[in-house]
């Protein structure tokens, strides 16, 4: 049998041309139906039938289908998402104490950064998502709570090993003849890949946000617990940051995952500051999530708190995250727990 044409990851003029529809316009009402997410091609009441008809013989909205759906009664919904091969991904909704939401997308089936504090990357990397399978995640969740506010390429995977996908994705997304979602509320989170923020940086026209997940400025910290950091090196990654803020014109956000006595002290305090000085960057500080099996604890309170305000009396823009989705796993570092579960169970 003859597989279907995913329509969500296409373009209006793609749509016409791989599909040979005739008017043009066709193609413009059918992309234009897929942003406002029907799930079926009889919604599409503006079509003719015989494009229906063919669009019924040729193609499908989506190709990936949703299997599971967790809510936290803080509001974070997670969806686990079944690829067409079989492949499981999970996505998340956050809801801010404001009531804005955020859909944090993955961008791979897995990892392969090996970052030792990160449930996704005790998966190994199984593939990279289109950018149809992307777009569908927030099609997903926005059928799920309603128009979303934000994009965050913070999911499973890491996106600068599929920042081809990722920049479709975000040009289908702001198309004003789609969704129109704004593409100042779109940010992309890397573990410090520098080629590929470099690569962003010089991307014509892309207004992307950039965070860092730093995690620590010790190096021999940072290589122990994160591997991409032998092959770009705190100095390289500074640089790199720096080129993508005067290239841009944009400030950065740096990460750190908190690890109870790990880099949370003095000396880590004095590397954070010695790296962040000099840049336009506002520090994200986020208590661990736990992973169960994995060497490390969440600091408390207090710990937090010191570290963020040496950071601070040092003239550092920082804050302290709200942790949400912990109950359903579905907070930063612990995606892929769900899925890898359901897969050793389906053997």
């Amino acid at each position: 049998m003859e597989e279907k044409l995913s329509l969500a990851g296409l373009t209006s003029s793609e749509i016409t041309e791989t599909l040979g529809i005739s008017p043009a316009f066709r193609g413009k009402q059918i992309y234009e139906w897929i942003a406002k997410g029907v799930s079926d091609f009889d919604s599409m009441t503006n079509l003719d039938q015989g494009t229906r008809n063919l669009l019924k013989e040729k193609a499908c909205i989506h190709s990936s289908s949703i299997t599971e759906i967790q809510k936290d009664k803080d509001g974070t919904i997670k969806l686990q998402i079944t690829l067409s091969d079989g492949c499981a991904v999970e996505t998340v909704l956050l809801t801010d104490r404001s009531g804005r939401k955020t859909a944090c997308v993955s961008c791979q089936a897995g990892c392969a950064m090996g970052c030792a504090f990160c449930q996704t990357g005790q998966l190994g990397l199984k593939r990279n998502l289109t950018a149809g399978e992307i777009v569908e995640e927030f099609i997903f969740l926005e059928r799920e709570a309603g128009k979303l506010d934000n994009i965050v390429f913070m999911g499973m995977g890491e996106p600068m090993q599929n920042l081809d996908a990722i920049l479709k994705t975000v040009s289908i997304l702001t198309d004003k003849k789609g969704r129109d979602l704004s593409s100042r509320r779109i940010t992309l989170s890397t573990c410090g890949i520098i080629s590929g923020i470099r690569k962003l940086a010089d991307t014509k026209d892309s207004k992307i946000r950039l965070a860092i997940s730093l995690t620590t400025a010790d190096p021999d910290l940072r290589a122990q617990l994160m591997p991409v950091t032998k092959g770009n090196s705190l100095p390289e990654l500074r640089d790199a940051i720096s080129y993508y803020i005067e290239k841009t014109g944009k400030r950065v956000t740096l990460e750190a995952a908190l690890l109870k006595g790990r880099n949370t002290g003095t000396k880590s305090a004095e590397n954070m500051i010695q790296f962040a000085k000099g840049l336009d960057v506002y520090i994200n500080l986020i208590p661990w999530n736990a992973v169960p099996g994995l060497p490390f604890e969440t600091p408390g309170q207090k710990e937090c708190n010191d570290f963020m305000v040496a950071l601070q009396a040092a003239g550092l823009n920082v804050s302290l995250r709200t942790r949400r989705g912990t109950s359903i796993a579905g907070a930063c570092g612990q995606l892929g727990r769900t899925t890898a579960a359901i897969q050793k169970q389906n053997g």
